[in-house]
């Protein structure tokens, strides 16, 4: 893995007309950035993504976490569960990153969960030609629908072996993908990867996924 990167820089942003909120760190030198789209119920601060940030952080990668909702927004349920909705917000979260002097030469990933692997997807459809790679941590891109078909960004999808639904959900959205695609089960993990050691795993598999794709990209 090399020498950990510990020189971040931090700072909180504005994006869309909506002006949402999100925290954008950086490493020195960045490998590229990865904007997180959180699942139903949770927000930037989501204590499983921010681990998620913070290790890939340390690994060189640039993030951005957002709230996808704005407070008001997102005491309507059913806004929680609008993938295209969502999608939206990750489409003006990617187009905030190329019009941002900092962050405009990365290259750029989107890491997703539960419901938000779905807004991430469809995002990475919308723009073929802006995402480098695409990450699912126990998340649902089937309810990408037929926007799977259109996604072109190398996707990992990580899943817990003991989240059997999910997983069976996972086999499917994959079996609709024509782009370059892996299954990643973790053992012994649940929905959440609340279990020791799982949710490491899933930041070794998504650095990995990342990192290969960010430099792939360059040529």
């Amino acid at each position: 893995m090399g020498t950990l990167n510990t020189e971040l820089k931090a700072r909180s942003v504005a994006i869309g007309h909506k002006r949402l909120e999100g925290d954008v760190v950086l490493p020195r030198r960045a490998k590229g950035l990865v904007i997180f789209a959180h699942g139903s119920g949770s927000s930037r601060f989501s204590p499983r993504n921010t681990h998620v940030a913070h290790e890939l952080e340390v690994r060189g990668l640039g993030t951005l976490l957002l709230d996808l909702l704005t407070e008001r927004e997102a005491y309507d349920r059913r806004n929680v569960f609008d993938i295209p909705l969502l999608a939206g917000r990750m489409v003006e979260a990617v187009r905030f990153a190329r019009s941002d002097a900092e962050l405009s030469s990365l290259r750029i990933g989107l890491f997703g969960a539960s419901t938000g692997a779905a807004a991430a997807l469809v995002a990475a459809a919308r723009l073929p030609q802006e995402i480098a790679a695409v990450v699912s941590r126990g998340g649902r891109p089937d309810l990408a629908g037929r926007r799977l078909r259109e996604v072109r960004a190398p996707t990992l999808l990580i899943v817990g072996g003991r989240d059997t639904q999910v997983l069976d959900l996972n086999r499917q959205a994959q079996a609709r993908l024509r782009c370059e695609s892996r299954l990643e089960i973790v053992p012994g993990a649940t929905h959440l990867f609340e279990e020791p050691g799982t949710l490491d795993k899933v930041v070794e598999l998504a650095g990995q996924w990342f990192n290969a794709h960010f430099e792939a990209a360059k040529t």
